[in-house]
């Protein structure tokens, strides 16, 4: 026979799985609120300028003064070659460099690895003079190689491919080289191939950064035909700030569709690259 204790428990534990459930919806609720507000607030302002009144209606013409205003196409050339060439070139150099401190054995390659590492913790602002001298000295100034060049190398890519490098069973380096591979070949061949999803995260990640980047541009280049485009929106404030926020408002949604193709095609391997490893 059931005492009443009995029949009470399972009510208290619905309804204590209840309560749960509810605050985990009002925190999820409260976090997408905060993070698709203000992108849906953007749009909802680019597409309902105010007339003279104060009044907002539904149109497309601060997307039309943006062309008209900027040379659009220009900054998205621009920002598209710099960050295309950045993101396959940190893939690059983190690929190599990552193979080397994980599989290639060489006098100092720890202490190296740590000062690589160390680079990280050094703000972009501490390095931008002397970064800037180097790019002068070179002849580069005023020049998209002077956006490009200086970050091919990555400090957090060379770190993460090492990790995959290393979580990668040695017997099948072993088995090429056996077989007579050459160090290149086992690279290119089998350690590469296998390292996919963390390539996609660096290049995802190098996409994002240099695409949105404001600072170094704003350092390294002075003509309006080489701003990027982050850089180039700045001038639909007009001056003194007192240019339509409408229409700064749609140059920032048309700098966010880039970036947002990027993220549709590329959630499964980023999601891929930073769970791997993650269940053995």
């Amino acid at each position: 026979m059931m005492s009443t204790t009995d029949k009470t428990m399972p009510v208290k534990m619905h309804h204590r799985v209840s309560a749960s459930l509810i605050g985990r919806i009002v925190i999820l609720a409260i976090a997408l609120f905060l993070t698709l507000g203000p992108v849906v607030w953007t749009l909802f302002a680019s597409i309902s300028p105010t007339d003279s009144s104060g009044a907002r209606h539904l149109s497309l013409s601060a997307y039309r003064d943006v062309f008209s205003k900027v040379d659009v196409v220009r900054l998205f050339w621009n920002s598209t070659l710099v960050t295309a060439l950045c993101a396959v070139g940190q893939m690059a150099t983190a690929a190599l460099a990552g193979y080397a401190f994980a599989r290639l054995r060489f006098r100092g390659s720890n202490l190296l690895f740590s000062i690589i590492l160390a680079t990280m913790m050094i703000p972009m602002q501490v390095t931008i003079v002397p970064v800037f001298m180097l790019i002068r000295g070179m002849g580069l100034t005023d020049t998209l190689w002077a956006l490009i060049l200086p970050a091919l190398p990555t400090a957090f890519g060379t770190f993460l491919m090492r990790q995959y490098f290393m979580g990668i069973p040695d017997s099948l380096g072993e088995a090429s080289q056996v077989d007579g591979a050459s160090p290149w070949r086992t690279f290119s061949s089998i350690y590469l191939p296998l390292s996919t999803p963390g390539l996609a995260v660096v290049g995802v990640l190098a996409f994002n950064g240099i695409w949105n980047e404001f600072f170094r541009p704003l350092i390294m280049t002075i003509s309006e035909q080489n701003f990027t485009l982050p850089l180039g929106l700045v001038s639909l404030q007009g001056r003194l700030g007192t240019g339509s926020m409408s229409t700064v408002l749609a140059g920032v949604v048309l700098s966010m569709i880039p970036a947002l193709v990027v993220f549709i095609f590329g959630q499964r391997p980023l999601r891929e690259g930073l769970t791997a490893g993650a269940v053995k």
